[in-house]
């Protein structure tokens, strides 16, 4: 059972972190990014360039992953958010918007990187191996925990002690609110995408330790992300951090007495038990209050 709850712990970090991106993109600017796939492994193609260019240091890597994700997260505003703000049917317009750039960034990166795959080095080798009861917990475990706990305790900081924090705060609790005050919605969206990205681009640096790296490597989870913030209900930070751990828990514990055949399966049964208890997510709030 103790390999269950280090599993559990491990993919609660990586899980977390994406759906945290998907949840205040929602929240703040009321519309669901489906590009989240094309920023992460854009992300992980940073930290790689950056890893083989510059230096394997692993907090160099692991800024470089974040940067990138903040970047391409800024390049999703001033592409998809700015132009379409406002405008008629703007959440199906943005759906749509950021569908066609992921499939456009998956394409750049098969050109430019080619359909081979990209490996980190081992990032947290310096960390050693210690035992729960019988289960030996890797160094690549023990970093992402730490890694997502610095970064989120960063983040979580300027959100609540910046003035630019103060106006994401506004707008993922209301619109009219934060407008009412002077608070640019436009503006704020920059910082938005920006934090979402680099969620999404340290969850791609330290899932890039397990997994190659290639054009098609969002993919996955960014469907994981998009299940938890779903679970969680949209928009709600607190419930995308539970929903992660839940889904992280049946992940974990089916791999463990079932095997992966039946991985997705578990994950349907529990999606479909929580909605049906709780149409709108774990912590999900009525869609004229997203907070």
């Amino acid at each position: 059972m103790t390999g269950v709850i280090v599993t559990t712990i491990n993919l609660t970090a990586i899980y977390a972190l994406v759906a945290l991106g998907v949840s205040l993109t929602w929240s703040g600017l009321g519309f669901l990014n489906l590009s989240t796939g094309a920023m992460y492994a854009g992300a992980a193609y940073g930290a790689w360039l950056v890893a083989t260019n510059i230096s394997s240091n692993v907090v160099v890597v692991l800024l470089g992953g974040v940067i990138a994700g903040a970047a391409l997260g800024a390049l999703i505003c001033l592409t998809v958010f700015l132009p379409l703000d406002g405008k008629p049917n703007w959440e199906l317009r943005t759906l749509t918007a950021t569908l066609a750039l992921s499939f456009v960034g998956t394409n750049i990166y098969l050109w430019q990187f080619g359909p081979q795959f990209k490996q980190f080095d081992p990032l947290f080798a310096f960390i050693r191996e210690f035992r729960i009861g019988e289960t030996l917990v890797q160094p690549s475990k023990t970093g992402t925990v730490i890694a997502t706990g610095i970064l989120v305790a960063i983040i979580l900081a300027f959100i609540s002690y910046s003035r630019i924090g103060l106006g994401v705060r506004a707008l993922t609790q209301s619109v009219e609110g934060a407008a009412l005050v002077g608070i640019d919605r436009r503006t704020t969206a920059f910082a938005i995408l920006g934090v979402s990205g680099a969620f999404i681009g340290l969850a791609a640096v330290l899932l890039g330790q397990i997994y190659f790296v290639e054009p098609n490597s969002g993919y996955s989870p960014m469907i994981k992300g998009l299940i938890v913030a779903l679970l969680g209900g949209l928009g709600s930070l607190r419930g995308a951090v539970i929903a992660a751990f839940l889904v992280a828990f049946a992940e974990a514990l089916t791999l463990q007495y079932l095997g992966g055949a039946w991985v997705l399966i578990t994950l349907f049964v529990l999606i479909a038990v929580v909605l049906i208890i709780r149409p709108r997510g774990i912590a999900g709030v009525l869609e004229g209050t997203r907070a």
